[in-house]
This record gives C-alpha cells, structure tokens and sequence, in this order.
C-alpha cells in the first residue's frame, strides 16, 4: 500500500482501504478543517486514475448541502487523490448493522437527504450507479448526506457492469442504459432494507441476477401504506418508476404525510 501523504495535511484515521487505495480521515494543518482524502496507490491503473478523475468532476459540478463537496484533484508520480468535505457521521450500513430495521417514519426520514442528494446530481444530469447503505453518511441531526461518486455516469450511458448486485435495477443487469429511474430503483431497494432489517433479495450474484430482473417486487416486506411506493420504485421497466429522485422524494414525503401525519419528520 502507499505510503504517499499530501503535503500539508495530518492523517487522523482510515475510513477504508482496498486493493486501489484507501481513504482517510485527515485535518488540515493549517485551518484544523477536517477532511476525507481518497488515495490511489502509484501502481494504480490509468483507468483508475481517470475514474478518480471523472468524481472529481461529478463532486465539483454538484452544489448541494445533501453531496460532500470536492476541494481539491492532486495528481503526480506518487499517486493521485481527491479531497473532499469530510461527513462527521456514520454509515448507514453500520447503522443498519447495529440497530437492524430503523422502522418506516426513521427511514423515510433517514434516506431524505441523501435523495435530495441524488436529485442535484440528476439536475445536472448525472446518475450515481451506486446508491446503497455504505454511501449513506448519517450526522447526528439525521439529514443523510450522499457520497462516492466513483463510477457515476451521464445520464443515458450504457448501465451494464457497474453497481452492487443487492442494489442494482434489471438495466444494469442486462446492459440497457443509466436513467435517473435507474437510482431510485436502487433507493428503493435501499428503503426496503431500512424499514424491514433485510435486502429486498438475497442469494448469489446469479440468483440475485434473476430476482432484479424476474422476481416480484418484495412490497410486502413492509407496512402496508407504503407498498404502492416500493411497487412504483422497483417496478422492472424504468418508464413505470418515478422519473427522478425529486420525484421519488415527492412520492416519498406524500406518503408519508397520508400515513404519519404532516408532522412526520
């Protein structure tokens, strides 16, 4: 792994580390302002320098209080790496593995941000590929934030072979082409997992293969005023699904608002 460190910026603790690289919380010499450093070793590939490349320009496109904001792209012969706002929060995948189903009105609640995340991304075109609980940051007031953009893609690019099996919507399985819709699938299936403690299918990368693109919608995994908005949400042909993630914050804060009261959050 290197041991490449950007100059002017103290190390406090890594946030992850994979074969690529790693990420790191750090706090800037300086200021004291706490960021998050994404590094990739120097043995990196070019395509992974240029999928580095293409967050940045994702991250600095999106003006959103709801997405980390980028600061700075540093490349050279050591390695490259992007530093960002750093999310004082936890994931809601461990969150999920702690407390198990956050329950409906937690969850609606909890995934909000991060929808609204998604939905400036969609404004400008952008589709995130990965929406899922480990890119979920949850800070202590609640209002999720959305982050790694690493393989968003433009609206309209082919869909195939980018994603997380558990989250992926049948376009991505059988290379049609990334939409909007093809997030909210992935939102949906990330509420279903919040509201009822388990990922609306499971089994292996075939089997799970099978169940986005042929298997009924799991809407019965949870409370029965919310089934009409996880059918929508993963309903296999995208033009049945709400268009974008505005449209599914819409669809999500109108349901809630029949089922909780307007008083919800």
């Amino acid at each position: 792994m290197s041991g490449w460190r950007i100059d002017g910026y103290a190390e406090v603790r890594e946030l992850g580390a994979g074969a690529q690289g790693r990420v790191v919380l750090a706090r800037h010499e300086r200021s004291g302002t706490p960021v998050a450093i994404k590094y990739l070793n120097a043995s990196a590939s070019e395509d992974d320098r240029e999928r580095l490349r293409h967050e940045a320009r994702m991250l600095g496109q999106a003006e959103s209080p709801h997405i980390a904001r980028l600061f700075r792209l540093v490349e050279g012969p050591d390695g490259a790496a992007i530093i960002m706002e750093a999310v004082d929060g936890v994931s809601l995948k461990e969150l999920l593995a702690r407390h198990g189903a956050l329950g409906p009105e937690a969850s609606l609640s909890v995934l909000k941000g991060s929808l609204l995340g998604l939905a400036a991304a969609h404004a400008l075109g952008v589709v995130h590929r990965d929406y899922k609980p480990a890119n979920v940051v949850v800070p202590a007031d609640g209002r999720s934030r959305l982050v790694d953009f690493g393989i968003a893609a433009p609206a309209g690019q082919e869909a195939g072979g980018a994603g997380t099996p558990s989250y992926m919507a049948p376009e991505q399985w059988d290379r049609h082409t990334a939409t909007p819709a093809t997030d909210v699938y992935a939102a949906t299936c990330v509420f279903v997992e919040c509201v009822s403690g388990h990922r609306p299918f499971a089994g292996n990368r075939a089997e799970l293969m099978r169940a986005h693109l042929t298997g009924p919608v799991p809407a019965e995994t949870v409370p029965e005023p919310l089934r009409p908005l996880v059918a929508r949400g993963m309903a296999k042909d995208p033009a049945d699904r709400p268009p974008s993630a505005a449209a599914f914050v819409d669809d999500l804060e109108r349901t809630a608002r029949e089922a909780y009261g307007p008083d919800w959050e």
